[in-house]
């Protein structure tokens, strides 16, 4: 019992008061040191270059809350048949009115003028008939611009459609105007005004930075390389940087997207914080469905008749998308990449164990030296354990290779 009693306090000392630490086996071949020091110089350059660098490990980020508002300015003339001579100003070529992170540009349009409600023939588009048989009452075709009474007219000497209840005259699609109508809308000007927050490092910033004043915003015009600042945009010059030709796309409209990325690195001072533009042509199939198009209606009342024009509108739709993160030191990350840095070293000793081991010629003989075995021992009757008075001895060592 005593001796039981003392082996129990010899492990427990052997495990309060001792430290183990593997044996190291220095292996001295050119080959296997270059590649463990080429692996090693591998990762240092990624741990420093890639992660806290370029990537900047060190800190930790916060998304951005945005909003954006849009002001545009600028004067347009037409000469049209219907309508005569017109001036076009912002309230009539922008939609929405009140301009927002997605609007759109009248370029070009087809006017169907002096519609009222009442009785005529449909367009030949939502189907043909020859007798009253053909037309159901009540029904409406999907490209229909009215509903049907029963009725099987003439639409021209030629066609014959059924009658409808709805506005007249009925639309026909003429041919687009070439060029575009408000070809001038290619010196239209934007303001973009922009104002974010990050609010887990509490900034808040607008895209009129310290250098925008209200002299500098008199004369500016934004050009990435002489006024990459400015938040002043020509329609023609958006429509340019992203790659397309404001003269074609003006004649049956299109997709222009306006990003403005705000990646901050909050270390410094926040002036340096900056809004960053760039302009995408947000392409789609020629062959179907080309362009961008809607229609909207004028409304007057003629000789107590409640009257429209019905324009069916070409334009540009310009997409404000914001983008952005701002980061700061923080010592939870910057601990978090170092040891995810230091793990990432034990690769080069895993590689070229694996190269000493198993792939060179002598890795028979390395193994000797990597390893040290030990048999069971049985401890015979009167024999005492040895593990008892020694406390060190172990029944395998791994030695790392270095």
């Amino acid at each position: 019992m005593p001796q039981r009693r003392r082996q129990l306090q010899d492990e427990l000392a052997a495990f309060f008061f001792e430290y183990d630490t593997p044996r190291m086996v220095l292996v001295r071949n050119k080959k296997v040191g270059v590649i463990f020091r080429v692996i090693q110089l591998v990762v240092l350059t990624y741990v420093v270059g890639w992660v806290f660098v370029f990537e900047k490990g060190y800190q930790t980020s916060s998304g951005l809350i945005s909003s954006v508002s849009v002001k545009l300015k600028g004067l347009a003339v037409t000469q049209h048949q219907s309508l005569g001579p017109q001036v076009w100003d912002v309230a009539d070529y922008v939609f929405p009115a009140q301009g927002d992170n997605s609007f759109v540009v009248m370029t070009n349009f087809i006017v169907t003028p002096q519609q009222a409600q009442g009785y005529c023939a449909e367009n030949p588009e939502g189907g043909l008939c020859k007798d009253d048989n053909g037309c159901t009452p009540g029904k409406a075709e999907r490209k229909a611009q009215g509903i049907r009474t029963g009725k099987c007219v003439a639409f021209n000497d030629t066609v014959r459609t059924c009658e409808i209840f709805g506005w007249c005259p009925v639309e026909v699609d003429d041919k687009v105007p070439r060029p575009a109508l408000l070809r001038e809308a290619e010196n239209f000007t934007l303001f973009i005004k922009n104002s974010i927050s990050f609010p887990r490092f509490k900034v808040n910033r607008r895209n009129l930075v310290e250098e925008v004043n209200v002299t500098y915003m008199k004369s500016c015009l934004h050009h990435k390389t002489l006024h990459p600042l400015c938040p002043v945009f020509s329609l023609g010059y958006l429509v340019q940087e992203s790659g397309q030709d404001f003269s074609t796309l003006a004649i049956k409209g299109g997709v222009v997207g306006i990003t403005i990325d705000w990646n901050c690195d909050l270390d410094w001072h926040v002036r340096h914080c900056k809004p960053v533009y760039e302009f995408h042509g947000l392409y789609g199939d020629k062959d179907l469905s080309p362009g961008f198009n809607f229609r909207f209606a004028r409304y007057f009342m003629q000789n107590g008749t409640n009257r429209r024009h019905l324009f069916k509108v070409f334009g540009i739709r310009f997409d404000i998308l914001v983008d952005g993160k701002a980061g700061k030191f923080n010592i939870i990350p910057t601990m978090t990449t170092i040891g995810s840095g230091i793990g990432i070293f034990g690769v080069a000793t895993v590689l070229c164990d694996l190269l000493l081991l198993h792939i060179l010629p002598k890795r028979h003989y390395y193994k000797q030296k990597k390893f040290k075995y030990a048999e069971d021992m049985v401890v015979g009757e009167g024999e005492q354990d040895p593990a008892a008075t020694s406390s060190t001895l172990g029944l395998q060592e791994n030695m790392r290779t270095s």
